[in-house]
């Protein structure tokens, strides 16, 4: 496996690019098993995730064409193939092919998803969807099967705003005889990009981004043409990085009002942020203060820049408390942070940091793909040499990230573990 490797204490200054949503680009992708002509997604960003997804909608016979930005597809040889085991379980999101295919087919048979070990997340919010709309789900050996003669649309109420079962619904619903409306709907922006891709599709589909969504089904839907929105997380991340090493940041590409949580928090401890039509500018010109933050739901700040975040308040003079209130084991970087030299306890759902710590690069493991992030965060701001284990997790959700940080100032590059060649070495022998 390839490590990341960061030499610390260099300043960022320029732009950086941001690209496409991971977090819409998961859903959007199983969405387009639903069309019946060619669907084809652009500014869609290069990451591992992305590239099994492709591969799955290859075994349910859909025609691929992934390029460097654009993903085309052809739906029209696709069949109900089940998918039980290998890629589903690779990722979280192969859960939307549960959506997706029951739409299209009225049947499904999908693996229990992977990703993230983030604690327990349930997927019986999406279940309580299906079997409103007429389905019959089973989980028979490790796998989801669904079943559904006829979906009829229904009103179903989301004991918890999820962001998967709310785009899980609408993918089915989408499909379904008569209209369905989901209340207490997840409001982030990713929901309202599929909402945008279905209805180019022909659905028809009113008050995404609000808590009640309603969806009217329809029997046929045309393929089209759609481009993803940036990423919202990877634009948090660099903003976040800038604030951390200094410098000014230029973060392009962006829609600042899906930022304004993140840009609140970086003001009140001291970091300059100037907004324009399509980029955020971060300035840290002074000390860091200490501040408290909690996760929420969208609009509140996300879950997926806790970890980040938390990175850069060890670098505030005085205490901070982060808490999470969407994940509850989302805390597994605190570890690999404290053997850098921060100080920080976690009780429950909170971490309380004592602030203006100095980091050491030493070798740490990236757990999750946030947990990665804060810690090249942590990196960019330690002494000497931080190196990163377990990289697959950061390339699930951050394209390019080295290069991106290189063009920015960072001394960051990837080196292949001594396992890893011991393993090449073997092979070649083999051969």
């Amino acid at each position: 496996m390839n490590t990341l490797v960061i030499e610390g204490g260099r300043r960022l200054e320029g732009t950086v690019e941001i690209s496409g949503a991971k977090n819409s680009a998961v859903a959007l992708i199983p969405a387009t098993i639903l069309a019946d002509g060619p669907v084809t997604i652009d500014n869609l960003p290069e990451i591992s995730d992305v590239g099994i997804l492709a591969e799955l909608l290859r075994d349910i016979g859909g025609g691929v064409s992934l390029g460097d930005d654009t993903l085309a597809v052809d739906p029209r040889e696709m069949f109900a193939m089940p998918l039980p085991n290998g890629r589903v379980k690779q990722l979280r999101a192969s859960y939307y092919f549960m959506g997706a295919m029951l739409g299209k087919f009225g049947k499904a048979v999908i693996g229990l998803p992977g990703g993230c070990d983030l604690g327990p997340r349930p997927i019986d919010q999406h279940i309580k969807g299906f079997e409103a709309m007429g389905a019959k789900v089973t989980n028979e050996h490790g796998a989801m099967y669904l079943q559904a003669d006829e979906l009829t649309g229904a009103k179903i109420y989301l004991d918890v705003a999820s962001v998967g079962a709310t785009i899980n619904i609408m993918l089915a619903a989408s499909k379904a005889k008569g209209q369905t409306t989901i209340e207490n709907a997840a409001k982030e922006p990713e929901i309202i990009d599929v909402a945008t891709l279905l209805n180019s599709m022909g659905a028809k589909i009113k008050g995404a981004g609000t808590n009640e969504i309603r969806i009217e089904g329809r029997e046929v839907l045309s393929g089209c043409r759609h481009s993803i929105i940036p990423d919202r997380i990877e634009a948090g991340t660099y903003m976040i990085a800038g604030a951390a090493a200094g410098g000014r940041v230029k973060v392009d590409n962006v829609i600042p009002l899906h930022l304004e949580a993140l840009s609140s928090k970086l003001r009140e401890m001291g970091v300059t942020v100037t907004e324009y039509d399509d980029a955020v500018v971060v300035e840290k010109n002074n000390a860091l203060s200490p501040v408290d933050i909690k996760t929420l739901v969208h609009p509140g700040f996300p879950t997926d820049l806790q970890q980040p975040a938390t990175a850069l308040l060890t670098q505030a003079s005085g205490p901070s408390m982060v808490t999470d209130t969407v994940y509850g084991a989302r805390f597994k970087h605190i570890d690999e942070l404290r053997r850098m030299g921060a100080k920080i306890k976690v009780d429950g759902r909170t971490a309380m940091i004592n602030g203006a710590s100095t980091l050491q690069g030493v070798a740490v493991r990236a757990t999750d793909l946030r947990a990665g992030a804060a810690l090249v965060v942590a990196g960019l701001i330690a002494e000497g040499k931080t190196i990163i284990h377990d990289t697959y997790h950061i390339d699930r959700g951050y394209m390019y990230m080295e290069e991106k940080l290189r063009k920015l100032g960072a001394f960051v590059w990837r080196e292949e573990t001594e396992a890893q060649s011991e393993q090449t070495e073997a092979t070649d022998r083999k051969s």
